[in-house]
């Protein structure tokens, strides 16, 4: 342990305690509907093994950051202004970080205080216990690593411009304990601003609201301010630092990006205002302001991260075309749900991921119709099938939406069960209550919990107060426990078809049968691309590979979900011709949707995959996130690394 003074041993025991009561959270038993029932059931899921922060003994309300970004060193350095609210006379606060190097703990009037960092755990960083005393502002002087978990340095050659270097976080799901001393659990929300100084030929923008640049303190440096007067989660607090240019797209939106991509990005994102406001009529209105996005360098790991204010996207997402802007939708949503409403914890992130990504697909229904939006879902159905089967199938534990994380990386949730097995679920209610009666619930829930946390059993007891009412028919329905606590798809779990998908099975078919396609393959849209290659047999013979090439041009191919789905069947046929495309795709995209599983597939195949994943990986590695990156390298076999895990 690191200290700067001597703690007394009830300090000790606190940390001790702290890092010792990671207990499971079991499933709630079945509770009545009144607010009192609904507050304790939501009580008993509410303690985060991921955090070390007790929040009933002392409570963040507010960051004030004042960080100075050096590109060269790879760290920021600066201070954290911690607001606090205790209940005790003399408290200790419990932060959680990463790899910080902590200077200096200070109270409002610059006086020491004492202060302890434990042990490290894995996943969860070191606890940073402070004796408060009277005091409840803390300065924390500080300095990242250059490895800090949350925070990718880029330099010039792997950014789109290739002449600036380029900085950006990720917090999500754990990790912004690696660049910021706090609590970081989700359902600890806090206010926060930030002081951001950084080079001046540099832009900084924030998951917040911009206060403007003024001249650095430094030559050559500038400091950019901004608030963020809402609670947030920690996670959600979100910095880039590149050369950025921007682009309004509407009164309220806008894009962010290195200037080559402006243009693309222009044009990708045109019907963001539309989607907004389709939101808007469904749920309610938008309450954070503007709704801006940020096209990332190629490394980002995820399709998007729904930063308040400033959504993160891939740049997979430019296809061209608009075909792949149901992710914008998705990060859209979560302006309502993630955003407004948190889950408590990660055990809880369908309710995050599910709501979000049923709401993804009514707005992509209000904007671009009905069976755009079906293709959309049962596409998913089948991503849905394959990830049950892959986690071990219906019984694996890891198919339960309130999954237990004890002891286990939060990243762990990051599959497809809290995303489509959520969204499944409430579609499913939809269908048994009907549409409208179904909105009015969503909107009124998405207000009553307005800038607060929630768990699964707090849902629950919302559902059965404000949807159920004591219907017993309808309680015997829906199966509400089964969804949330036991595994696999219950029985009543709706599957909505899509009629134009079910004409692309039977061109699939055909196709691999030898007979001519009912349909012009040059007119599909992205999803029947898709939804053919992905029923295509696994093997075939290499002039049948060479015909589907020229068949949906796939050597021309700039739309990522449809060259994924092609690379897997060119891997699992050691189709040589595919190689080159291979190698540009994985060089050039940090996505680890794609990523990981394409490297799966490689080492999957022996003799032949396994020298060519080692040698890609060789090359494409330092390009990737650690999000990414430590995955994979479990994959292809890098040294110390730990167990696979899925992709996202």
């Amino acid at each position: 342990m690191k200290s700067n003074l001597a703690l007394p041993l009830s300090a000790f025991l606190v940390l001790i305690n702290v890092a010792a009561c990671k207990r499971p959270v079991e499933p709630p038993a079945p509770v009545t509907t009144s607010a009192t029932a609904a507050a304790a059931a939501a009580a008993d899921q509410t303690r985060d093994v991921h955090s070390f922060a007790d929040p009933k003994v002392a409570r963040v309300k507010h960051v004030d950051l004042d960080l100075a970004a050096d590109f060269q060193r790879r760290q920021f350095s600066g201070t954290a202004t911690l607001t606090v609210e205790a209940g005790s006379e003399s408290p200790t606060l419990i932060l959680d970080t990463m790899g910080l190097a902590i200077e200096s703990v200070t109270d409002e009037g610059g006086k020491a205080l004492q202060w302890n960092l434990g042990k490290e755990v894995q996943y969860l960083g070191s606890p940073l216990g402070v004796m408060l005393g009277e005091s409840r502002k803390i300065t924390i002087r500080y300095a990242t690593r250059p490895e800090a978990e949350a925070l990718q340095w880029l330099a010039p050659p792997q950014t789109a411009g290739k002449k600036q270097p380029f900085l950006y976080s990720q917090g999500e799901e754990a990790l912004t304990r690696s660049w910021i001393p706090t609590q970081d659990s989700p359902g600890i929300r806090q206010t926060w601003n930030a002081r951001i100084t950084a080079p001046a030929q540099l832009t900084v923008v924030m998951s917040a609201e911009m206060l403007g640049p003024e001249a650095g303190k430094s030559p050559g440096t500038r400091t950019w301010g901004f608030r963020m007067d809402k609670a947030v989660a920690p996670y959600l607090i979100a910095i880039a630092i590149g050369d950025l240019a921007f682009k309004e797209l509407g009164p309220r939106t806008g894009v962010w990006t290195e200037p080559s991509v402006l243009k693309a990005a222009t044009y990708e994102f045109a019907d963001v205002e539309k989607m907004i406001e389709a939101a808007e009529a469904l749920y309610g209105p938008y309450q954070w302001g503007r709704y801006d996005l940020l096209v990332m360098p190629p490394s980002f790991p995820f399709g998007g991260m729904e930063n308040p204010r400033l959504t993160f996207a891939t740049p997979t997402i430019l296809a061209g075309d608009r075909s792949l802007v149901a992710l914008v939708a998705h990060e859209l949503a979560h302006s309502w749900s993630g955003n407004l409403v948190t889950m408590s914890t990660w055990s809880d992130y369908w309710l995050n991921e599910g709501f979000t990504t049923y709401f993804q697909d009514r707005i992509m229904e209000a904007v671009y119709g009905e069976e755009f939006a079906t293709m959309g879902t049962d596409l998913a159905w089948d991503d849905l099938q394959q990830e049950i089967t892959r986690l071990g199938g219906p019984s694996s534990p890891d198919t339960i939406l309130h999954i237990n994380l004890q002891g286990r990386n939060p990243d762990d949730v990051m599959t497809d069960i809290p995303y489509e097995k959520g969204a499944v679920f409430l579609r499913t209610i939809e269908a048994a209550v009907g549409r409208k009666r179904w909105d009015e619930y969503v909107h009124g829930y998405f207000e009553r919990y307005a800038f607060g946390s929630q768990t699964a059993a707090g849902f629950l007891v919302d559902l059965r107060e404000h949807l159920i009412k004591g219907d017993a028919q309808l309680e015997a329905q829906l199966m509400l426990d089964q969804w949330v606590y036991e595994p696999g798809l219950p029985a009543n779990a709706l599957h909505r078809r899509s009629a134009v998908l079910e004409r692309v099975d039977a061109d699939s078919a055909a196709f691999a049968a030898g007979r001519p396609l009912a349909a012009d393959a040059s007119k599909w849209s992205t999803s029947e691309r898709v939804r053919f290659l992905n029923r295509l047999p696994r093997q075939m013979p290499a002039e049948k590979l060479d015909e589907l090439r020229k068949l949906l041009k796939l050597d021309t191919q700039s739309n990522s979900e449809v060259t994924f789905a092609w690379l897997e069947i060119a891997i699992a046929n050691h189709y040589d011709p595919a190689l080159p495309q291979l190698e540009r795709f994985l060089t050039t995209i940090g996505r680890r949707k794609f990523v990981l599983p394409l490297f799966t597939d490689l080492m999957a195949q022996g003799e032949w995959g396994t020298p060519i994943a080692k040698r890609l990986y060789a090359k494409t590695r330092p390009g990737y996130h650690q999000v990414t990156y430590n995955r994979v390298d479990a994959v292809v076999g890098v040294p110390g690394q730990g167990e696979n895990q899925p992709a996202n």
